[in-house]
C-alpha cells in the first residue's frame, strides 16, 4: 500500500509541472502555441488560407524564408479577404497579379520580429502607431513602407483590415489572421487610417461645403507618378488654424487649395535624414512658395511668415511618397 501511494505522488507531481507549464504558456499570451513554422501553420489544416498560400507559393524564396529558422509576423488574410481584394483589380486569381507587385503585397504582411496583442515574453507587444513591414512601393527602394496599427477593442491595421484570431505561434514567430489584405498605403491611405490626421482627411477629400472642392488635391497625392513628401498637419494644428479669430478661419475654397499645396512638395521622397540646416523646399502652389528647413533644437520646418513647425513624427512610407507629421499649418499668405 505504501509503495502504491508513493507512486501516485510521483505521477501526481509530474501532472501537476507539465499541467503548471502549459498554464505558464498561456498566461504569456500565446493564444495557440503551436511548433510548426509560419509556413506549416498556413497550409496545415487551414482551408480559409489556400489563397494565401497559392500566392506565397509564387515565391519560393519567401517560402524559404517563412520555413526557416527566424522571428517574423505575418498577417495572414483568409481566402475571402483575397476575394474580395481581387474584385477591386482586373486580375481574376493570385495567380493573375504580377509577380513584382505580388511580391510587395506579400510582403507589406511581414514584419521583422515577434509582435503579439498581448504581452507575450520574448514579444513586442502591438500598440496604437507605426512598425515597419518588409514590403515597398514605388517611392523609395531602401525605405520599406509603414503599417499603421490601431489598438482598441479590436486590431486595426492601416485603416483596412481587422485581425481576427491574434498570436498564434510559430517556431520562427508570430502568425496573426487577418480579414482583409492590406495592400501598399499610398498618402492618403495613411491620412485616413490615423485618427491623428482626421481633420487633414477631411479636408482633401471635400467635395464641397466647409471646405469647397478639393478633389485636384486629393488626385494629386492619390495618382502622382513621382514620389511626393507631404508635410501632414496633425488635428491640433487645424483646430488652432481654424478658431475663431485665427489666421485660416473664413479662407475661401482657392485659399484651402493653397493652404493644402503649401504641404506638398515634389521634390522626391525626402525622408528625415536627408533633411538640411536651411534646406529650401519648394511646394507645389502656383507660383511655387518655399519653406525653410531649422533643424536647430529639432526639426522643424518654417513657412512664409517665418513661423516654425515641429516636425513630430517622420517618415511614414507610402507607395507613393513619404509624411512627416508637423503641429502647426503652414502658412502660404
Amino acid at each position: 500500500m505504501k509503495n502504491y501511494l508513493k507512486s501516485f505522488k510521483v505521477a501526481f507531481i509530474l501532472f501537476a509541472t507539465v499541467f503548471l507549464a502549459s498554464c505558464s504558456s498561456n498566461e504569456e499570451g500565446i493564444v495557440s502555441p503551436n511548433k510548426s513554422t509560419i509556413v506549416g501553420i498556413a497550409t496545415t489544416g487551414q482551408p480559409n488560407l489556400t489563397t494565401f498560400v497559392t500566392a506565397l507559393n509564387r515565391f519560393p524564396d519567401l517560402v524559404n524564408t517563412l520555413s526557416a529558422s527566424g522571428n517574423f509576423t505575418v498577417f495572414v488574410p483568409s481566402n475571402m479577404a483575397f476575394s474580395n481584394f481581387l474584385a477591386s483589380t482586373p486580375f481574376a486569381t493570385v495567380s493573375d497579379v504580377p509577380l513584382p507587385i505580388l511580391r510587395e503585397i506579400l510582403l507589406n504582411h511581414v514584419l521583422s520580429g515577434s509582435f503579439t496583442s498581448v504581452a507575450t515574453v520574448g514579444a513586442t507587444t502591438l500598440s496604437t502607431g507605426y512598425v515597419k513591414t518588409l514590403g515597398k512601393g514605388t517611392a523609395s527602394t531602401t525605405n520599406t513602407l509603414s503599417m499603421f496599427v490601431n489598438v482598441g477593442t479590436t486590431v486595426r491595421l492601416n485603416g483596412v483590415a481587422t485581425v481576427t484570431t491574434a498570436d498564434v505561434l510559430a517556431s520562427n514567430g508570430i502568425v496573426h489572421f487577418v480579414d482583409a489584405v492590406i495592400g501598399l498605403p499610398t498618402i492618403a491611405t495613411h491620412a485616413g487610417a490615423n485618427a491623428n490626421f482626421s481633420t487633414l482627411f477631411a479636408v482633401v477629400t471635400s467635395t464641397g461645403g466647409t471646405y469647397g472642392n478639393q478633389s485636384a488635391v486629393a488626385t494629386a497625392i492619390t495618382t502622382n507618378t513621382s514620389p511626393i513628401t507631404v508635410f501632414a498637419p496633425v488635428n491640433a494644428a487645424f483646430t488652432a488654424a481654424l478658431a475663431s479669430g485665427a489666421w485660416a478661419n473664413g479662407a475661401t475654397a482657392a485659399q484651402i487649395t493653397k493652404v493644402l499645396q503649401y504641404h506638398v512638395t515634389g521634390a522626391g521622397n525626402v525622408l528625415a535624414s536627408m533633411l538640411t540646416q536651411n534646406q529650401v523646399i519648394p511646394m507645389i502652389t502656383s507660383p511655387v512658395q518655399n519653406t525653410t528647413i531649422d533643424l536647430v533644437g529639432g526639426a522643424k520646418i518654417k513657412d512664409t511668415q517665418n513661423i516654425s513647425a515641429n516636425i513630430v513624427v517622420t517618415d511614414v512610407q507610402c507607395a507613393n511618397g513619404v509624411i512627416h507629421a508637423i503641429d502647426k499649418v503652414l502658412r502660404p499668405f
